[in-house]
């Protein structure tokens, strides 16, 4: 199965956003590259929010380009199997933090957003990762920062669209 044919099945089980979900169908329908960044019309993306429920926190990067605090995440890649992998991935890659488990479920949320170019739009396809106990992170190159964030601290450092991902991963808990 390729990833483009995983994420139809991920979004077609994905219950909720039913406008945004189906968007998402419909750029993947239209667009056989609609996984990769080469699609000039926007693509897919995959992103984890890093929480650590027994400390009540989760961890944000300073986004070195975009000079945000955001959730774990980015392009597919070729070697990407599913999407749970591809954010899976990501969330580690970026944390630094081996043993990362995935919130079971599917995904959390669905997010749209403008990107500078040259990738124009991102279909964000979003998960929770459980930190393990005791993880420590290291800082990317695609970091300026990694800071943990009390729960009720997120809503002062962070955007609107992340504050959306730790409530609906709260409420999976």
């Amino acid at each position: 199965m390729s990833l483009h044919d995983d994420a139809v099945l991920v979004l077609k089980a994905y219950e909720g956003q039913e406008e945004l979900r189906q968007a998402y169908l419909d750029h993947l329908a239209a667009h056989p590259d609609g996984m990769w960044k080469a699609c000039g019309d926007g693509h897919l993306t995959a992103s984890a929010l890093v929480v650590d429920p027994e400390a009540g926190r989760v961890l944000l990067t300073l986004h070195r380009k975009l000079r945000m605090w955001l959730q774990m995440g980015g392009h597919c890649e070729p070697a990407d199997t599913t999407v749970a992998a591809a954010a899976l991935r990501e969330a580690t890659e970026e944390s630094g933090i081996a043993g990362l488990s995935l919130l079971p479920g599917g995904p959390v949320r669905l997010d749209r957003h403008p990107i500078p170019p040259p990738c124009h739009r991102h279909l964000d396809v979003q998960y929770a990762v459980l930190a393990p106990p005791g993880a420590v992170q290291a800082i990317s190159e695609e970091s300026l920062d990694l800071r943990w964030f009390a729960y009720d601290e997120v809503a002062d450092v962070a955007d609107g669209s992340v504050v959306r991902l730790l409530e609906a991963t709260r409420a999976r808990l």
